[in-house]
């Protein structure tokens, strides 16, 4: 008999919702390219400006500040450049959280020098005082990159403060969207951000899809990534990805549908399960004291490593994440752990137990019973001696 399968890993990616499903339903049976002027181009673009307008008032911008991508790292290698315009001064720096996505990190545009990172707090949020104390230093522009939620504590990011601060410098701010889209308000009028990016998948549509989302249309890029056509006003060029377009529209409507009931219905599993864990697993600790969002928790078990952990769990049919799932397959340490001061051999066995639409009670109580089970039976084995 088949083992029954839990999905705890909605961060990593979520399941195709049937909005989603539906919209990529309709779309196939539509065969025009968008940049075609004839009927079944019109009928293609009209898909595609739809999606467009969805995402435009959900952030709370107009239609032509959206651009439709390839995901969440394309957007961010697009927007965190030299490039970026808003009819002031050019950019000269660019300031990163610590604990910012690896596309942030390793994907800008700017020279290695004209680089940096930012701390983080023992909470895991962005130390503001030092956001302001380095851009007091500055001789020049910067462009400030925040997560609105990391994607591995679910720490809330103060983006609304930090954008006020990049502001009276006369800096931009972008946000990394990812994990925050569809969990809480992430209107840019309320964020205070100058742009922020999105990823389908991580709210239910297809993957291979996500979005550059600015505040104004003042703001635009020269020198896009993609280079051709001229599609999606010279910033993304290449015919347009109808398919996965319409499901992100689809899909980000259905996340924003009474979406602070839905985090409250998960942040109850998932206090539930920390409270669970803690008393049932001796040592456990869990990551990120600050605000986070419902859905996320990231928790270590001192002397037991992640990779281990995640093999016994995945062979009793449960799937969850070590932390960042774009890490090629690969267990290794936490940059974000690091930035917050965990200690490495801690850090090293931490876990993300991240929760979405089809979350329910019995996937919460039959983790903690299993995971519980296998420390036990972890920590036996390492109390038995060696046979000589």
């Amino acid at each position: 008999m088949e083992r029954m399968r839990t999905y705890l890993d909605y961060n990593a990616t979520a399941p195709l919702r049937p909005e989603a499903r539906d919209a990529v339903i309709g779309a196939l049976e539509k065969v025009g390219n968008p940049s075609s002027v004839h009927g079944e181009g019109r009928t293609a673009r009209a898909l595609l400006e739809e999606a467009r307008l969805v995402v435009a008032e959900s952030f709370g911008t107009e239609p032509k500040c959206v651009t439709f991508t390839s995901g969440g790292t394309e957007a961010l290698n697009l927007v965190l450049t030299l490039g970026l315009r808003d009819g002031g001064a050019p950019l000269t720096h660019l300031l990163m959280g610590a604990g910012e996505h690896a596309a942030v990190l390793e994907g800008h545009r700017f020279a290695l020098e004209a680089a940096s990172s930012l701390p983080l707090t023992p909470e895991g949020t962005l130390d503001l005082a030092t956001l302001r104390e380095r851009l007091a230093s500055i001789d020049g522009r910067a462009l400030v990159a925040l997560q609105a939620a990391n994607n591995e504590t679910g720490v809330i990011q103060p983006v609304r403060e930090a954008a006020e601060i990049v502001h009276e410098f006369g800096g931009l701010l972008v946000c990394d969207a990812v994990q925050a889209a569809g969990r809480i308000d992430c209107d840019l009028r309320q964020l205070g951000a100058d742009a922020l990016v999105i990823s389908g998948h991580k709210l239910g549509a297809m993957k291979g899809v996500g979005a550059l989302v600015f505040a104004a249309p003042k703001l635009h890029i020269e020198g896009a990534l993609v280079r051709g056509g001229g599609q999606e006003r010279g910033t993304r060029s290449g015919t347009e990805n109808v398919v996965g377009i319409a499901s992100l529209g689809a899909a980000l409507a259905a996340s924003l549908t009474d979406y602070q009931a839905e985090q409250d219905r998960l942040a109850g599993l998932r206090d539930q399960m920390e409270a669970t864990l803690r008393s049932g697993v001796e040592g456990l600790q869990v990551f990120g004291r600050g605000p986070r969002v419902g859905n996320t928790s990231a928790f270590a078990v001192p002397g037991l490593g992640a990779e281990t952990l995640l093999i016994a769990l995945d062979l009793a049919g449960f799937a969850l994440s070590s932390g960042s799932a774009c890490s090629s397959g690969k267990v290794k340490p936490s940059h974000v752990l690091a930035a917050m001061g965990v200690a490495p051999d801690l850090s090293k066995g931490a876990l993300r137990v991240s929760l979405g639409w089809q979350s329910v009670q019995q996937d919460v109580e039959r983790f903690c019973g299993t995971f519980e089970k296998t420390v036990r039976n972890m920590r036996l084995r390492r109390a038995v001696p060696a046979a000589e």
